[in-house]
């Protein structure tokens, strides 16, 4: 793995009114590394990957994505520096097929592609995350797994030099959930570089180089999944004091 820092924050808040939903959060990704970003739920996990990508803007602090300052950038602009995400709740266009959902991808992303080479992209991708064979078919006809599989496929379209997965596996079965995690892993294998949110625990000991634990809005803990999963206090932050 390259040491190259693709993202850094340096003492990134969120404030809402009274509430601080992220304090002062400082960590670094390295190109090709996967870091896992855990916690309980509301410890602002997902508020954070909103400040990295702009779909929130920061109290304070600052975003740095290979040097460059993208603190106040709107969401579009970073999109088109490389920065890209999939959400909770999957976010399709339902009155496109499958092939015009990832075809959007690679319009607007940060390597932009037009006419037939987006076409022929958008369908190398389709393959890549399991859909060979539904580039037509319409969203509505897809299971939830394959509609996850359209919104990554989309992502990737975009060429990201950073993905972030918000709880991309919730939801899905333990069969479902194998093939998911076989495919982040081979993203991973592909050099790509990955924030991930999850609470399926078995995902982040086999994809994460690196953990990131917050809780309350703090971080609270950072090191390889094996170390910080046995944190006392990362146990107490996911379990409460009397059953930690």
């Amino acid at each position: 793995m390259t040491q190259n820092v693709v993202l850094t924050l340096q003492g990134v808040t969120k404030r809402f009114g009274g509430l601080v939903a992220v304090n002062a959060m400082d960590f670094s990704v390295q190109e090709g590394q996967v870091l896992g970003l855990i916690g309980p739920n509301g410890s602002g996990k997902s508020t954070t990957l909103n400040l990295i990508s702009g779909a929130l803007p920061a109290t304070s602090g600052s975003i740095a994505l290979r040097g460059t300052d993208i603190t106040t950038m709107p969401a579009r602009d970073i999109t088109r520096r490389g920065i890209s995400r999939t959400f909770q709740l999957v976010r399709l266009l339902p009155s496109m097929d499958v092939l015009e959902n990832v075809m959007a991808g690679a319009v607007f992303g940060h390597r932009r592609r037009w006419g037939t080479d987006a076409r022929s992209y958008a369908m190398g991708l389709i393959d890549r995350v399991g859909l060979g064979g539904k580039a037509h078919a319409r969203i509505s006809q897809l299971t939830y797994i394959d509609t996850k599989r359209v919104e990554l496929a989309r992502v990737l379209a975009s060429d990201p030099k950073l993905l972030l997965l918000d709880e991309w596996l919730a939801g899905l079965n333990p069969t479902e959930l194998e093939i998911g995690i076989d495919l982040i892993k081979s993203l991973r294998d592909d050099g790509r570089t990955i924030i991930l949110v999850e609470h399926v625990m078995d995902a982040i000991r086999s994809l994460c180089d690196t953990c990131v634990v917050m809780s309350s809005g703090t971080k609270i803990a950072e090191g390889p999944p094996s170390s910080v999963l046995t944190d006392p206090e990362v146990v107490r932050a996911y379990l409460g004091d009397d059953d930690a």
